[in-house]
């Protein structure tokens, strides 16, 4: 399996960070154990670009004539291995050698074709988003449920300007038509990958939560639009205020730890069959994060950035830097070992177990690309310092390839979620 070419830049002029990825990747494409003859790149550029987003693409696009299709959006950050740029101009690229027949790209002017036509049977697919779109949350539901695995995963395009994606294919786009310059605003678009039938290449995904629960679960059993009335049969507010420990006869006090006091949020359907490990002060990936908004002291209820339904389990929470890097390198580890072959010759032990600094890619980790979507509130001074966030990443996983963003939301499953990571690596399937 060949590893995918990658290359990450900032600079004020976008043809300067534009010539330093492409000097990056044709190195890259020159080294025997990566990819030489790519067909899908993903673009990721930090808001500072998006006005340049159509010249951008281009360029690129000119400069690679063998890659026939691009996905990818804008961020208020980008991330690539063991680096996260903010607030600063900045491009990543990714290429990835797949069979054309193995994936598609799709946007809301190039829609990926129905599975009952029989053109193309999506299992998974990487979707970016407008946060502006009416009911994102419900057409991430309905592309999900387009796919085999009923899993997506991608984020919300987050800029502080223009909110662009990109998306263009050497499958679908007429030349002249709209969708042939490969860069517009609104919807979803992205790549869908089919489920490869020599089971070579794989997608493996994990959520990473970045809150801390400080109460237990309590069922929701009324509620009202985006109020939550009562918990567990008794008040919203009278539970919340208990379990926060403060009160509103100390209204500074009590308000201080609300600003600070998130809800986590799951169906009863979301919850996992079956035994799982949690470690104390944990979300599963069945979580879904929402802010509190405002208080209802008439009806003693509480007001969240979603519209809840009785029956399902809400938990207050805060975010937490110690909680969000222990459950990053949980995720990474849990991938790590599922990659890693039950026995190890003494050359693949070596490459394993060589210490950050040595831990160029290889054959055995198994890992051919990676990408990151990380909640715009978790990178930088969240997890400590500059690219500590994505430092750790490299840590667990090694030095592999990766590109991805800071979104407005991450999306998993089917679901839109709040300060998450999604990691998702391409991967070969181990032989039995």
């Amino acid at each position: 399996m060949k590893l995918f070419p990658y290359g990450h830049a900032t600079h004020p002029q976008w043809q300067m960070a534009a010539g330093l990825v492409l000097a990056q990747l044709r190195a890259y494409m020159a080294l025997p154990g990566y990819a030489s003859a790519p067909t899908l790149a993903l673009l990721y550029i930090t808001d500072h670009y998006a006005a340049q987003a159509q010249d951008i693409l281009d360029y690129l696009s000119a400069e690679l004539p063998a890659v026939t299709d691009w996905s990818g959006t804008v961020g208020v950050g980008i991330a690539s291995n063991n680096v996260e740029y903010f607030d600063e101009p900045a491009l990543a690229v990714m290429l990835c050698e797949l069979p054309h027949d193995q994936y598609r790209v799709f946007s809301g002017v190039s829609p990926l074709p129905p599975a009952s036509l029989g053109l193309f049977k999506a299992h998974t697919a990487l979707v970016h988003a407008d946060a502006g779109t009416p009911d994102v949350a419900e057409l991430i539901d309905e592309m999900a449920q387009r796919t085999e695995s009923g899993y997506v995963f991608g984020g919300l395009a987050s800029s502080r300007s223009g909110t662009v994606q990109f998306a263009l294919s050497g499958h679908g786009n007429v030349k002249g038509q709209g969708a042939a310059s490969g860069v517009f605003s609104g919807g979803l678009s992205g790549v869908a990958f089919a489920r490869d039938p020599s089971g070579g290449m794989v997608l493996m995904s994990r959520v990473t939560q970045g809150c801390q629960p400080v109460s237990g679960n309590h069922e929701i059993t009324a509620c009202d639009g985006n109020v939550v009335t009562e918990l567990d049969g008794q008040p919203a507010l009278d539970v919340m205020l208990e379990d926060l420990d403060v009160s509103l006869d100390e209204p500074r006090e009590a308000l201080a730890k609300v600003r600070n006091t998130l809800v986590g949020l799951s169906h009863p359907e979301d919850m996992p069959s079956g035994p799982r490990i949690l470690h104390a002060g944990q979300f599963g990936s069945e979580v879904l994060v929402r802010h509190l908004i405002g208080l209802d002291p008439a009806r003693k209820g509480i007001a969240i950035t979603d519209t809840p339904v009785v029956g399902m389990a809400l938990a207050f929470c805060e975010r937490n830097r110690e909680a969000a890097r222990a459950d990053l390198v949980r995720v990474c580890a849990e991938i790590r070992e599922e990659l890693e072959p039950e026995e190890l010759t003494l050359e693949i032990a070596s490459a394993l177990n060589l210490p950050e600094a040595e831990s160029a890619p290889h054959a055995a980790r198994r890992i051919a690309g990676a990408i990151y979507v990380s909640c715009s509130g978790r990178g930088g001074p969240h997890f400590g310092a500059p690219s500590a966030e994505l430092q750790i990443v490299r840590r667990a996983l090694g030095d592999v390839p990766l590109v991805g963003f800071f979104a407005g939301g991450e999306i998993a499953r089917h679901h839109l979620y709040g300060y998450t990571g999604v990691l998702t690596v391409f991967t070969e399937m181990q032989e039995s």
